[in-house]
């Protein structure tokens, strides 16, 4: 009970300084892109595009490797050293080289963002997942610290980037010099039957899951839905500052915005886990897109700072049932020895390939039809993904079932 309790506080405070490393030097990343480097919607489409790329590549290898050393702490101890020299790169490399080349600077700022952030919270979140499972504490509420470091960094981060940027960008690698700290004391012990069973895994495991139609059609609900939510979050800062009689404005009222909603977030967060044991991990999944298609519909149709903000602040309230429901569904339906593939691969990797393709036409839009029109297409599309997956999800009755089915297929193939 103590080591159990221990562990919870110290991946919780790793989960608040990862996500405050992470707002800090990422949460107005596209407005950045827009003020500071002088890039047009189509450009910062390109990058976000790279950065997704990037990202897909590494959250593969993430999972093998998790799965394969199992409990053991070396990937976060990694991105955390990585996160130190966050502000020095934003400042002296990825900025400098943007200017000069946008090709050069998105592969280098790419690879960076890639391996550190966007790869490695998948990594993280799976992680921090199976200790939660191995020392009975339940994950949401270790993620809510999460939400909340996002939150206490963004507060601050529209003030700080209207006097200078950088500022967020050093605040950042502060941050992660604890993170290093954190993650050195953590001490996690595994038996010998954990260990044989991460031992046991191997590359022809992760071959047979694409054999499997649960595992396309899960796939097919996180390209269709869940990667639709990171694109239309990452111009939002643009279009929501262009809403104000100045940019400085629209920035800092951003900044308690985005705020405001994390903390909301983090207290769904908490009750998250009520909300998907009571309905079920699909039914959850299926609520999720529905919110999804809601607040993306509304923030076509509303006009002003108070419209919109209002469809901002219900991603408070989906994506952490999102999150909860996609973890049990993946520990429901498949060999849990897989855990850290199935969610790189078959919820982040999978993300990251829709995030890729649609961020580029994304911003396309951005620049032609303006902001309102291609929110109403988002929205739709959302609406006809989840509608398509409320008949290829597995029904929650079918769970045990499958689970076994599933074990048992993977372990003899």
């Amino acid at each position: 009970m103590k080591s159990s309790n221990s562990l919870y506080w110290k991946l919780s405070a790793y989960f608040f300084f990862f996500f405050f490393t992470w707002s800090s030097s990422y949460s107005l990343f596209s407005i950045w892109l827009g003020q500071e480097i002088n890039l047009n919607g189509a450009e910062t489409g390109i990058i976000f595009s790279v950065n997704a790329i990037f990202a897909l590549c590494m959250q593969p290898l993430y999972g093998y490797i998790s799965d394969k050393i199992g409990l053991k702490k070396h990937i976060l101890f990694v991105i955390s050293i990585l996160l130190v020299f966050v502000g020095p790169f934003y400042i002296y490399v990825y900025g400098p080289l943007l200017q000069y080349n946008v090709t050069l600077g998105a592969i280098v700022g790419g690879l960076y963002l890639g391996i550190s952030f966007l790869a490695g919270i998948g990594a993280i979140e799976s992680y921090i997942e199976k200790i939660s499972r191995k020392y009975d504490f339940e994950y949401g509420k270790s993620r809510m610290w999460g939400s909340l470091g996002w939150a206490a960094a963004t507060f601050f981060a529209g003030q700080l980037f209207n006097i200078n940027p950088n500022i967020n960008f050093w605040v950042a690698s502060v941050s992660a010099i604890i993170l290093v700290a954190i993650i050195l004391s953590v001490r996690v012990e595994m038996t010998e039957q954990e260990i044989l069973k991460a031992d046991s895994i191997g590359l022809k495991d992760v071959g047979q899951l694409f054999l499997l139609k649960d595992f396309w059609f899960l796939m097919l609900y996180v390209i269709g839905v869940t990667c639709v939510y990171s694109v239309y979050d990452q111009q939002f800062p643009i279009y929501y500052s262009s809403l104000f009689s100045s940019e400085a404005l629209g920035n800092q009222v951003f900044g308690y915005l985005n705020s405001f909603q994390v903390f909301l977030e983090a207290g769904m967060m908490f009750l998250a886990p009520y909300v998907v044991n009571k309905v079920g991990a699909k039914n959850s999944l299926i609520l999720a897109g529905l919110l999804m298609a809601f607040r993306i519909i509304g923030s076509g149709i509303v006009i002003g700072p108070v419209g919109i903000s209002t469809m901002k602040l219900i991603h408070a309230l989906e994506l952490p049932i999102m999150l909860i429901a996609i973890f049990k569904y993946l520990a429901a339906n498949f060999d849990t020895r897989l855990s850290s593939v199935l969610y790189l691969v078959g919820f982040q990797f999978a993300s990251q390939v829709g995030a890729s393709i649609l961020s580029p036409i994304a911003g396309g839009l951005y620049d032609s039809i303006g902001f309102r029109h291609t929110y109403l297409v988002m929205g739709l599309l959302v609406l006809v993904f989840t509608t398509i997956s409320m008949f290829t999800l597995l029904n929650e009755r079918k769970n045990t079932k499958n689970a076994r089915q599933k074990d048992v297929m993977i372990k003899t193939i």
